[in-house]
C-alpha cells in the first residue's frame, strides 16, 4: 500500500496596518503591508503592500442583513468620510496627499488580499490555511475586517483564513500575536518596561529601519518570531520552564 509523502507545509502571513486612527470603527485604513512566511523554513516567499485611497464610511451591517433605512439616510452615512486623525497621520508619516496620489480603491485592495492569502495555501486540508501574525494582532485585525467588510468579501475572507466561529457566531481569524510572545520572553528582565515593537526588535538585535512603515514593521514582526522560533527549535529538550510538581488525584472529587 503506497503512503502519503507529500509534505504538508504550515504557513502564516505577517501583517501590519497604517491607519487614520485607533478605532476600526470610525478610522480608515491608509496602508496595508503582508507577508507570507513558510513554518517549516521561515522563508518570506511572497509580500504585498499597497497605500489606500481615501473612501466614506460604509454600513458595518449592510453584508450581513438587511437594514431599513431610508434612501436619504443610506446615502448621507455613505457619503461621510471616514476618519483621518491628524496625530495618526503624523505618526506613520502618511498625508493625505499621498493617499490621494498612490492610494488604490479599499475594495480592489481586499481582492488583492484574498488573492495573496489564496497563493499563501501551500498544502490541501483546513489545518493549513494561512494564521495572521501580528504585533499588538488584533489591532490589525480589526482593520481587516472593516476592509473585507467594506468590499463586500467577507464570505472570502472567512473561507481564506484560519479560524472558527465563536459563541455568537462570528467567525474569529486564528493569529499569533508576538507583543504576547515578548511578554513571555522577557518577563523575568527588569530592563525591559515596554513591549513595543522597536523595543523588543532592538533587545533582541533584529534591524527596524523605518518604524512606522508598514511594511518595515512587518519584516521585523516576522524577524522578532523567527528569533522566538528559533530559540525553541534549539532547547534541545531543556525544561527548565515545565513545573515537575509530581501529578496526584488529591486535589480532585472522584
Amino acid at each position: 500500500m503506497a503512503t502519503n509523502t507529500e509534505q504538508k507545509i504550515f504557513t502564516g502571513i505577517g501583517m501590519d496596518f497604517e491607519t487614520g486612527g485607533l478605532d476600526c470603527r470610525e478610522c480608515a485604513c491608509t496602508q496595508i503591508a503582508l507577508q507570507a512566511v513558510r513554518f517549516d523554513t521561515w522563508q518570506v516567499f511572497d509580500r504585498y503592500q499597497s497605500y489606500i485611497a481615501p473612501y466614506c464610511r460604509q454600513n458595518a451591517d449592510t453584508v450581513h442583513r438587511k437594514v431599513l433605512r431610508t434612501r436619504h439616510e443610506q446615502a448621507r452615512m455613505e457619503q461621510a468620510p471616514m476618519k483621518y486623525e491628524q496625530a495618526a497621520l503624523d505618526y506613520s508619516g502618511i498625508t493625505m496627499e499621498l493617499l490621494d496620489a498612490k492610494g488604490a480603491d479599499i475594495r480592489k485592495v481586499a481582492e488583492e488580499v484574498i488573492g495573496f492569502a489564496r497563493g499563501s495555501t501551500l498544502s490541501k486540508g483546513s489545518r493549513y490555511k494561512p494564521v495572521l501574525i501580528g504585533q499588538n494582532a488584533p489591532f490589525d485585525i480589526g482593520f481587516l475586517q472593516q476592509m473585507m467588510n467594506h468590499a463586500g468579501l467577507v464570505t472570502e475572507f472567512e473561507k481564506i483564513f484560519a479560524g472558527t466561529r465563536d459563541y455568537y457566531g462570528n467567525f474569529q481569524p486564528h493569529y499569533i500575536d508576538t507583543l504576547f510572545l515578548g511578554r513571555l520572553a522577557f518577563a523575568d528582565d527588569t530592563e525591559v518596561t515596554s513591549y513595543k515593537l522597536e523595543l523588543v526588535a532592538s533587545r533582541l538585535g533584529v534591524e527596524l529601519d523605518d518604524a512606522h512603515d508598514a511594511d518595515a514593521d512587518v519584516t521585523a514582526t516576522l524577524d522578532i518570531l523567527g528569533v522566538y522560533t528559533s530559540r525553541l527549535r534549539n532547547m534541545e529538550g531543556k525544561s527548565g520552564m515545565i513545573q515537575k510538581k509530581e501529578k496526584t488525584r488529591n486535589h480532585f472529587k472522584i
